[in-house]
């Protein structure tokens, strides 16, 4: 590897054999080189290959700022959920993810505690990103010996809904709220309790969390199914009409409008979590 930029002792940017720009970690790194120089491998400890180069830019930035330790665990959380549990994440994880683990222990050492109001519907609504907040805390603790609340598990569990889905963190921070709104309409527009631990529920928060994600990246489905959506409200009138009423709530939030696909579709996941709770009486 060619050493590009000395970002401190301990960092490094970098080329590597293929030609590709990475940030390179190790004790000792950067001390007493420059630019165009080779590389010492046998100090290489984390090598960090980012495509996007506004996201590099500012993870460099954020490096060049913060403990060396921090950037690490963030790093093996990131790759413990993409390798663990497969999730498909933005690279700007990167710099959200550390910088919000550095914050957050800057905090717990001045004895400063956040409370997550969100916590209940994070844990919720996103349970595998709940568990990788968990993660990253149990992992913190174990090699730091720092110990962040529960809350922070739930706060670093919006990053990742942020990374998924490709919205900013304030989005992210709405989703949990929307969830909980939307799930209130359903129940009391149709007078049900809807059973948290059947399959038609978990299919119906998944078909949610899809559309809210089409929402934020603007990737709304089109009306090409208008004859059948007409069909849907003739035969299911009280299902179509709360999934009417769910989509201008969507539509006020978010200030979009949702199709009449949009809307059929809704209805449908509608009819079956609310056909399963009638079986269930």
């Amino acid at each position: 590897m060619v050493i590009q930029k000395v970002i401190n002792n301990n960092i490094v940017s970098a080329c590597d054999d293929m030609g590709r720009e990475v940030v390179v970690m190790g004790r000792g790194l950067g001390f007493g080189v420059k630019p165009g120089m080779g590389m010492d491998e046998s100090k290489i400890e984390k090598v960090f290959r980012i495509e996007s180069g506004g996201v590099g830019e500012k993870f460099r930035e954020l490096l060049s700022n913060i403990p060396s330790e921090h950037a690490e665990i963030s790093d093996d959380i990131i790759s413990y959920a993409e390798s663990a549990l497969k999730l498909k994440l933005n690279q700007s994880i990167y710099v959200t993810l550390t910088d919000h683990i550095n914050f957050a222990i800057e905090r717990w050492q001045k004895g400063i505690n956040l409370e997550n109001a969100l916590l209940w519907e994070i844990r919720r609504f996103y349970p595998q990103e709940y568990e990788l907040g968990e993660y990253a805390v149990k992992l913190i603790g174990e090699r730091l010996g720092i110990f962040l609340p529960e809350d922070e598990a739930g706060f670093i569990a919006l990053h990742f809904v942020n990374a998924e889905y490709g919205t900013d963190i304030q989005d992210a921070v709405r989703f949990p709220n929307q969830m909980r709104d939307i799930l209130d309409i359903v129940e009391e527009d149709l007078g049900i309790v809807l059973d948290e631990k059947s399959l038609h529920y978990e299919r119906f928060i998944t078909h949610m969390k899809f559309l809210l994600q089409r929402i934020y990246r603007k990737e709304l489905l089109p009306n090409e199914e208008e004859e059948l959506a007409q069909m849907m409200q003739k035969k299911y009138p009280k299902e179509y009409a709360c999934s009417r009423k769910i989509a201008e709530y969507i539509e006020k939030a978010a200030n979009c409008r949702l199709s009449g696909e949009e809307v059929m579709y809704l209805a449908i996941h509608i009819r079956r979590v609310t056909m399963a709770e009638k079986e269930e009486e």
